[in-house]
């Protein structure tokens, strides 16, 4: 589009004003950083590995003061199900503001999963890519707005078994 842009003005085609114009459009350079966004992934690989935790150890830390279980999943999949006790913050509205407002203080222990820790593969709890896994996601993102004391479910469960917690909710299929 420059080069169409540079040409036209060139041969003069385009006005001053239409090249004015053409500046003034913000590009995504300054607000989408995917550089840093690889960067981010890497510094998360390793540590996020020595943070996966069995199902026992993630029950027991949930009861301890200072900790949250968060579910990032959207909020109609959560009111359908979720894990006792989890505060819901779908991942498409982490902001620092919103983050901030549900987990307060970015010191707190923040236990995740999703839906790939489920072997059910049915509401709520549908299972995504491996590759595409919303914990993965969920933990560089929470690593990336400044919460570095975050634990992941590193088991495969089944919602039914009552050592999870599970809460049914709303129309639950």
């Amino acid at each position: 589009m420059r080069l169409f842009i540079a040409l036209a003005a060139a041969c003069g085609v385009l006005t001053a004003p239409a090249l004015a114009q053409e500046k003034l459009r913000p590009t995504t350079e300054a607000q989408i950083d995917y550089r840093s966004f690889r960067g981010l992934t890497g510094e998360v690989e390793a540590y996020r590995a020595e943070r996966l935790i069995s199902l026992a150890d993630f029950q027991r830390m949930a009861r301890e003061p200072g900790t949250i279980v968060l579910d990032a999943r959207s909020a109609d999949a959560y009111a359908q199900g979720h894990i006792e006790g989890a505060v819901n913050l779908p991942f498409t509205d982490f902001t620092d503001q919103s983050l901030r407002a549900a987990l307060r203080d970015p010191g707190v222990r923040i236990l995740i999963y999703c839906n790939n820790n489920f072997s059910n593969n049915a509401a709520p709890v549908v299972l995504k890519r491996v590759e595409l896994a919303l914990n993965i996601q969920t933990f560089i993102n929470l690593y990336g707005y400044g919460y570095r004391n975050v634990y992941e479910l590193g088991d495969v469960v089944d919602f039914n078994d009552p050592e999870v917690g599970w809460v049914r909710g709303l129309d639950v299929r």
